[in-house]
């Protein structure tokens, strides 16, 4: 796959969570409950995983292959996903879907950009360049039209 390619799925990607924050935070104006809009949308995507699964990849890891996952593994990003859906689900009312969205890729970037710098996660160590920074100034510009 060409990197065009990869940035327009990133891109698509990007899309489908702005969708996905404006759905689910309308579910959650109407359950009343940041939490128990999580388990219902953590429930239908898992329905919805289940089923691309089987048709996409029908077979399993072994029970071999999952024994050797460190256990951290199996909570820490769920852990994460949950906070962070949670906290987009809290806080879009409040700030309205651009906003909310910008900031929390703001949030996003900054983290991602500390992280690549340092190889945090054992993913490839991408130093901080003044490209970069010049980016993260950009973003904060942005953010600050966006809201206002």
């Amino acid at each position: 796959m060409g990197q065009s390619t990869s940035i327009f799925l990133a891109f698509v990607g990007g899309v489908f969570l702005a969708m996905h924050a404006g759905f689910n935070t309308q579910l959650n104006v109407q359950l009343k409950s940041p939490i128990v809009t999580l388990l219902a949308v953590y429930i239908a995507s898992t329905l919805f995983v289940f089923l691309v699964l089987s048709i996409v990849n029908p077979s399993f890891p072994s029970f071999g292959q999952l024994k050797e996952v460190p256990f951290y593994l199996w909570f820490s990003g769920a852990l994460f996903s949950v906070a962070g859906i949670a906290l987009y689900y809290h806080t879009i009312p409040k700030l309205g879907i651009s906003t909310m969205v910008s900031i929390g890729l703001f949030g996003q970037i900054i983290f991602s950009v500390v992280a690549g710098h340092f190889g945090w996660f054992g993913l490839p160590v991408e130093p901080v360049a003044s490209k970069k920074l010049i980016g993260i100034v950009a973003m904060t510009l942005g953010i600050i039209l966006i809201k206002n």
